[in-house]
């Protein structure tokens, strides 16, 4: 008996069509892109309304699994490779199983390679490779023709559709045929919408602690099956914690609940407006709330003449460690981690193993700031990466790693997880819910909590992946969780029994590294998987990715500075994660120092000597373009927006010395991107000699800025060099350090006429303080963190005190000690 050839359709997901099929699709508009989004693995998917997909197929890009009049199915029943896939910006999908799930006969003549499709007394009639198609004896055109590949043929599914009588709904992959009660609306139904997509866009099940050992054994970035012997441990925590980035500085508008005076006051600087990050300080215009040495201390902080500590929370009965917070009208939300050392080590008796380390989520009720309550705790098994907060829905990404002692059989290893919401009982994450991306580092469960602060009795929400994260972006929609691997990694174990060796991610060949991009859509705390994509090259932070118009756009570095195989790309990806267009080998030898994407551009900071500011236009995402360049000595560190047409920087001034450059003091400019192909330096302001540092050049949320109010603040360790090397030796000269000269908030007003134009230095230390200052540190405990503004007052916060001074001339108004 001859082997039976499957038939395929090509979806082309097109905005409009003529009836009488009709093509609904999101996101993009266009006609060859793909789009999709993202939930967390359950194995418990909430019952669909039946109504939504009673009598129609439905679909997801690179799935094999359907609903058939909301019935699971697989797409084909003798091979697992056939699923829709994208080629060329077309979407492929088996159409046998369509057609004959419509009631249509297919019939294939091997000798001539004709389909013949017969339903409700049409005939249609196509041969492989001709661009027409036969209806009821008519000729028409196919804008692709039908193709075989891997011994299944494919064929246009907008004349299949017509000839059905059926409609097309597409969101993110995700592909409904059916009639119009099939066909949801995009905005209002977004849950159904994921809920459909958990059903038909599974990854693979992990299932058992022997399929667990099995992928790990087989992966060639990590063996985690261990022997007391071995020197080598192949580990992939969380390096470089994703440092998320804001669009600017959010303003808002409050109410004095005491003086019923409007009054504005600066949030955290964040990467995505509505995308809330958490922070060691937070402010609800009239309280203060600071993590503090283990403690959070909540101050009355306006009016300024009132200012008092009003409450401090420990945190000794949870047996944690405040990391950050977010606040909002009702609650505080702290995220905090264990007390527990995050390293590994031997125990006496030779046996390696890792110490545990859980991450916590604690809601406390601040209606009445003086008597605060707890009201939910979720603890989860693992390293906290990071979290976002959308409305009232937090969303924790954590890291657990895994470790199996070689011949082990104990397989209690999955992350454990407790929530008041469901009385405290500590849940073991079954195999049967742990799903996994095949193909990628799997030494590690990557957890993706999401608590719904709306619903307190309401269970968390956790989806347990093996695999890793090391940075994350969020958008209001979508989360995307990235990770860099190489073709090693490795990390060196401690031979002596005691000593401990922290996880780390270690590539071995920059020049073989791609960034995994794992893409999960967000809806009041829920979270589904949609895609992966993979790009080459390692990402710099968070403030490498960004999302616009539906597409994902991504910067990343390849290769080695030091051989000078180095070069910068920017790749666009589609909505389902597949690159739509690149722009590559940017400033060859040379490393990405920053990057930022607004809108239909990206900026990007290189460097090795000097500093190339690049403009690049993504209006186009199949070809993306430099517009410009500007070479100036210096680089940025992190990019923020002034306006659509000023971007400042932040970041060192260098010296170039041979074939080296060796940075200086800290550097600000504001640079002029009117005119695209010419972007100029604007203004500049140098502070301090070398050795001068802000942790706002790794950290975004260090910055205090106000357009409105023209005004920048943040802090500064500034080093000075008191006696200028007299040396003949330029060398000597350019890498001659400064010592601890000044360390507190540095306040500018900013504007397009002026510049930056220092305002004034704020400190929390005396001169008796500078003067016990190390050569080259100052007293940590009263060194400026963060800067923000309630109303017409600057509040400069550090571990020892919160001081409040006039916006206007700087001068002191008050202050209250937070050390204690």
């Amino acid at each position: 008996m001859k082997k039976r050839i499957k038939i395929a359709l090509i979806l082309l997901a097109v905005a409009a069509v003529t009836v009488p099929i009709t093509i609904i699709k999101a996101q993009n508009n266009d006609d060859k892109a793909s789009g999709q989004k993202v939930l967390a693995a359950s194995s418990t998917a909430d019952p669909l309304k039946k109504h939504n997909t009673k009598g129609a197929v439905v679909l997801f890009v690179g799935s094999t699994q359907a609903l058939v009049n909301n019935v699971e199915k697989q797409v084909d029943e003798e091979s697992e490779d056939v699923r829709p896939f994208v080629k060329d910006g077309r979407t492929l999908i088996p159409v046998r199983f369509v057609a004959e799930s419509f009631g249509a006969e297919v019939k294939w003549d091997e000798k001539t390679s004709a389909i013949t499709l017969s339903i409700g007394g049409r005939k249609v009639n196509m041969e492989v490779d001709k661009p027409t198609i036969r209806i009821d004896g008519k000729m028409v055109p196919l804008e692709v023709p039908p193709v075989i590949t891997g011994n299944r043929t494919y064929i246009p599914l907008r004349k299949l559709a017509e000839v059905v009588g059926k409609e097309v709904f597409y969101d993110r992959g995700l592909i409904i045929i059916g009639g119009k009660d099939n066909m949801f609306n995009i905005s209002s139904e977004k849950a159904e919408i994921d809920k459909i997509i958990a059903r038909v866009n599974n990854l693979p099940v992990l299932g058992s602690f022997e399929k667990l050992v099995s992928i790990l054994k087989t992966d060639i970035n990590y063996n985690a099956v261990k022997t007391k012997s071995a020197d080598w441990d192949l580990t992939n925590g969380s390096s470089n914690k994703g440092m998320d980035t804001a669009v600017v500085t959010a303003e808002a508008s409050k109410q004095n609940s005491k003086a019923d005076e409007k009054k504005e006051y600066s949030t955290t600087n964040v990467q995505v407006q509505g995308v809330d990050e958490a922070d060691i300080v937070k402010t609800d215009g009239e309280y203060i709330y600071k993590v503090n040495k283990g403690k959070i201390a909540i101050v009355k902080a306006y009016p300024e003449e009132e200012m008092e500590v009003v409450n401090t929370i420990g945190f000794t009965d949870e047996k944690a460690y405040p990391l950050e917070l977010y606040i909002d009208k009702k609650y505080m939300t702290v995220v905090a981690s264990s007390v527990n050392s995050s390293y590994e080590l031997y125990d006496a008796a030779d046996v390696y193993s890792p110490a545990g380390n859980y991450s916590k989520v604690i809601v406390y009720d601040i209606s009445d700031r003086k008597n605060i309550k707890k009201v939910r705790q979720f603890e989860i098994d693992g390293s906290y990466l990071s979290s976002r907060k959308i409305g009232s829905s937090v969303y924790l990404v954590t890291n657990k790693y895994v470790y199996v002692e070689n011949g082990s059989k104990d397989e209690n290893i999955t992350p454990v997880y407790s929530d008041t919401a469901q009385k405290g009982k500590k849940v073991s994450v079954q195999y049967s819910d742990i799903r996994y991306f095949p193909n990628s580092t799997g030494n590690n469960f990557m957890v993706i909590s999401g608590i719904n602060l709306d619903k307190m009795d309401e269970p968390a929400k956790v989806g347990t992946y093996l695999g890793a994260g090391q940075n994350i972006y969020s958008s209001l929609d979508n989360l995307y969780v990235s990770i860099t691997s190489s073709n090693v990694y490795r990390g060196e174990l401690a031979q002596s029994k005691k000593l401990r060796v922290a996880p780390a991610v270690m590539p071995d060949a920059p020049q073989n590294q791609v960034t995994k991009v794992y893409k999960f859509s967000l809806n009041n705390s829920q979270v589904t998987y949609l895609k992966d994509g993979e790009v080459p090259g390692r990402i710099l932070n968070q403030f490498s990715m960004d999302e616009n118009g539906g597409y994902f756009r991504i910067a990343t570095t390849s290769g080695n500075e030091w051989d000078s195989t180095s070069k910068n790309n920017v790749y666009i990806l589609d909505d389902i994660l597949n690159v739509k267009g690149k722009l590559e080998d940017i400033a060859p030898g040379e490393r990405i120092y920053s990057t930022r994407f607004m809108g239909d551009r990206c900026y990007m900071v290189t460097f090795k000597k000097v500093d190339p500011f690049f403009v690049i236009d993504l209006k186009d995402p199949v070809s993306p373009k430099v517009l410009g360049a500007l070479k100036i000595p210096g680089y940025s560190d992190y990019l923020h927006p002034y306006d659509e047409n000023h971007i400042i920087g932040f970041g060192k001034d260098t010296e170039v010395y041979g074939d080296n450059a060796f940075y200086q003091g800290m550097k600000i400019a504001l640079f002029d991107v009117t005119d695209v192909s010419k972007p100029v330096q604007k203004f500049q302001e140098i502070i301090g000699d070398r050795g001068t540092d802000s942790e706002l050049l790794r950290n975004h949320k260090a910055l205090l800025f106000s357009k409105e109010k023209n005004l920048i603040a943040f802090p500064v360790n500034e080093m000075k060099i008191q006696n200028k090397s007299t040396n003949s030796d330029e060398l000597n000269k350019i890498t001659q350090y400064g010592t601890a000269y000044f360390q507190g908030a540095y306040v500018y007003n900013i504007d397009l006429v002026r510049g930056f134009v220092l305002k004034g230095k704020i400190t929390h230390m005396s001169e008796d303080d500078r003067l016990k200052s190390s050569q080259y540190d100052f007293n940590y405990d009263k060194s400026v963190q963060r800067i923000l503004y309630i109303g017409d007052t600057l509040y400069t916060l550090s571990n020892s005190m919160i001081k409040a001074n006039d916006l206007k001339e700087l001068k002191e108004k008050n202050s209250v000690s937070i050390g204690n």
